[in-house]
């Protein structure tokens, strides 16, 4: 048995001979060089789940009607950054490419364009926002049939145009953060979550409940913690990239401030893939999220508890897939084709090790967890809570399939493959899981772990189509 693990982890049995470009690191040395950039990678996006988490549990001590009043916003919100994560995919993506080429100076062009283009972007959008926010909360389900829907259909408009204001921070502190996890320095993106979310937690213990003489504003003071951390972390993210003129990314304001074509056309080649996939992934999470609440406002607090619990552990994932992208990027960069195959299936062992034990933590703990998410004293909790656990249990038996999923998608976005990428994500999450959903919730009025099952079956998909474009090396001939 030991020797079966060893062999499924050693660096010797991951890259054929016939592929081989020279030698290979040993497996301390590869496993530490994925760790340099994971550890703070996967750090920092489950400390913001964490948080994030927190948060959640902070509103759901107001009960359910807030519980759903704060997540229908959340796929509107999402399909209204899918254009700044799209194109930030390319930004990573190139920026790892010419880190690996040794190009420094063309590395820095990128980030000054992709940031001009961002900060523009994002002022149409959220004014777009601000002017259709009802309309899209009535889109995601917001009705007036009940007195619980009105106070949630109220409650998610007031969220999501405040929200709205804080769009362009969060553009810009993403666009950095994606151009530094291009070069590997994931430690300044920890940095700058952790300290964006903590600020979130703070100004929700004093706005929600009006804690140390603030105000009592609920949902509202939800949504203006919210935007409160997402400045603190921009303001740290432009900092960093101005301050230190020895860092290898670094811009100031007597740089050339100009557009360039060539560099442009490549964000946006990279990005415009990514963006299918952006597109349909988020259409997909609305159709889908817009299905489960018309099951009703117990099973749509329920849905987002389990929710919850999907996105932490869809981050250790994302964490590993991180370096995945960067590792691939600059050895392709530096020609050594061999050396991106190997750290792309490093990942995966490690991602695979991941979820077996995050699928127990899930499955056993499942109940003390989702009590964190509701106040027990309130109307329809126990329910809720049922629901929850059960959805929670179909998600633990996922855990394998969704980590290497992401794992091998990080590989493939690296090596600029993101069309390949954005198509299967269309297919599986923007067209099988709504129609898997929508089969279950009104076709059979199946229970809502049930309709997680089916919903979540797509995965099974995704996870071989990535598995068999990896295996096929087409990935390497990629120029970006």
């Amino acid at each position: 048995m030991n020797a079966l693990i060893r062999r499924f982890f050693s660096a010797e049995s991951l890259v054929p001979q016939h592929r081989r470009l020279g030698d290979l690191p040993g497996d301390r040395e590869g496993y530490r060089n994925i760790s340099r950039i994971a550890v703070p990678s996967v750090s920092e996006m489950v400390l913001s789940s964490l948080i994030g988490s927190m948060d959640a549990m902070m509103v759901g001590i107001l009960g359910k009607n807030a519980i759903a009043g704060v997540n229908l916003p959340t796929q509107p919100r999402m399909i209204s950054l899918s254009l700044f994560f799209a194109l930030n995919v390319g930004v990573t993506a190139i920026v790892a490419r010419r880190k690996g080429e040794e190009r420094r100076e063309a590395a820095n062009t990128t980030i000054r364009n992709a940031l001009m283009l961002i900060v523009g972007l994002s002022l149409l959008v959220m004014a777009l926002s601000l002017a259709f926010a009802e309309p899209l909360m009535r889109l995601a389900g917001g009705n007036t049939n009940t007195p619980d829907d009105a106070i949630v259909l109220q409650d998610a408009i007031n969220y999501f145009k405040i929200m709205s204001f804080g769009l362009p921070f969060s553009a810009l502190s993403m666009c950095i953060n994606a151009a530094m996890r291009g070069v590997g320095n994931t430690k300044l993106t920890l940095r700058v979550n952790i300290v964006s979310n903590l600020v979130n937690v703070v100004f929700n213990y004093l706005l929600i409940g009006g804690n140390l003489g603030f105000p009592r504003l609920e949902v509202i003071g939800a949504a203006l913690a919210s935007v409160i951390g997402i400045v603190s972390g921009t303001v740290m993210a432009v900092v960093a990239i101005t301050s230190h003129k020895d860092s290898y990314l670094h811009i100031g304001r007597h740089d050339e401030w100009k557009f360039h074509p060539e560099t442009l056309r490549g964000i946006v080649k990279l990005g415009g893939n990514a963006m299918v996939e952006q597109i349909s992934v988020r259409v997909g999470f609305f159709i889908y999220g817009r299905i489960i609440y018309d099951m009703g406002v117990t099973a749509f607090a329920a849905h987002n508890i389990a929710m919850q619990m999907m996105n932490l552990t869809f981050n250790f994932a994302d964490g590993l897939a991180v370096a995945g992208t960067s590792l691939v990027g600059q050895n392709l960069g530096a020609r050594r084709s061999d050396l991106s195959l190997l750290y792309g299936k490093m990942t995966q062992r490690l991602a695979f090790a991941f979820s077996l034990i995050i699928a127990a933590i899930v499955a056993v703990f499942r109940y003390p967890l989702a009590q964190l998410f509701i106040n027990a004293d309130t109307l329809g909790a126990p329910q809720v809570i049922a629901m929850a656990t059960s959805a929670m249990l179909v998600l633990a038996c996922f855990q394998p399939v969704q980590m290497n999923s992401v794992a091998l998608s990080g590989a493939l976005r690296g090596a600029g493959d993101n069309l390949y990428v954005a198509s299967v994500m269309m297919i599986c999450v923007g067209v099988l899981r709504p129609l898997m959903t929508y089969i279950a919730v009104y076709v059979f009025r199946f229970s809502l772990p049930i309709t997680w099952i089916l919903g979540l079956s797509e995965m099974l998909v995704r996870l071989a189509l990535f598995h068999l474009r990896f295996e096929s090396g087409k990935w390497m001939t990629k120029k970006v």
